[in-house]
């Protein structure tokens, strides 16, 4: 869900209404998702991108993290989302670059264990796009990030489970939560980008 101008309350109201007509028209089914989720994150992912040295990208995950879901199919403004991720559970593909974002100089692992998010806001965009507002707290820092989210579908799997599915993504400049750590290149730049892509892949299983 996204952070928005001030508008009138007839044309949020509206707006809202809208959005959310849209949804349930394209997916009739919709209200019946309604309900509490906990993510399967044996099945789900998340990741980033940062840009390095100028030229390249590298790319990384959080192989631990859990979290819970509430939609509301009928009403997807009251929708809410919770995840907590471990970061020393980071993994680029690199031992020393790993140890080194886990250091001092990047989350210092030691003293901040835990990356939270915390949903403020949601909101339909209509068909199977949705767009939600939260706390995302790093360093002890929280700011409001923005994950742009489509409705990947629902699902009954072979062992009697109602699952949901989304993607995400999200770009941050990690500068805003503390993360200034760089080393300048000779040619110009930066070894590494303020700017970070997230990237979610989510599957959630309703709870009994």
């Amino acid at each position: 869900m996204g952070i928005f101008g001030r508008k009138n309350d007839t044309e949020t109201a509206t707006a809202t209404a809208t959005a959310t007509a849209d949804a349930v028209a394209v997916n009739p089914e919709l209200a019946a998702l309604t309900g509490e989720y906990t993510i399967d994150p044996s099945h789900s992912s998340l990741g980033f991108v940062a840009r390095h040295a100028m030229v390249t990208n590298v790319k990384g995950k959080f192989l631990d993290f859990s979290g819970s879901l509430h939609l509301d199919g009928t009403d997807p403004s009251r929708s809410t989302a919770s995840l907590d991720v471990t970061m020393d559970s980071i993994d680029t593909g690199s031992a020393d670059r790993d140890g080194h974002l886990k250091s001092a100089d990047f989350f210092k692992t030691d003293e901040f264990p835990t990356m939270t998010f915390r949903s403020t806001s949601a909101e339909a965009l209509g068909g199977d796009d949705y767009r939600i507002t939260g706390d995302l707290s790093i360093l002890g820092v929280t700011r409001p990030l923005t994950i742009d989210l489509e409705f990947n579908g629902s699902a009954k799997d072979p062992f009697g489970n109602e699952r949901v599915g989304f993607e995400g993504k999200a770009e941050l400049l990690r500068s805003e939560w503390g993360l200034t750590w760089n080393a300048a290149l000779e040619t110009g730049g930066v070894l590494v980008s303020d700017k970070i892509k997230l990237n979610f892949d989510i599957s959630a299983i309703k709870n009994a």
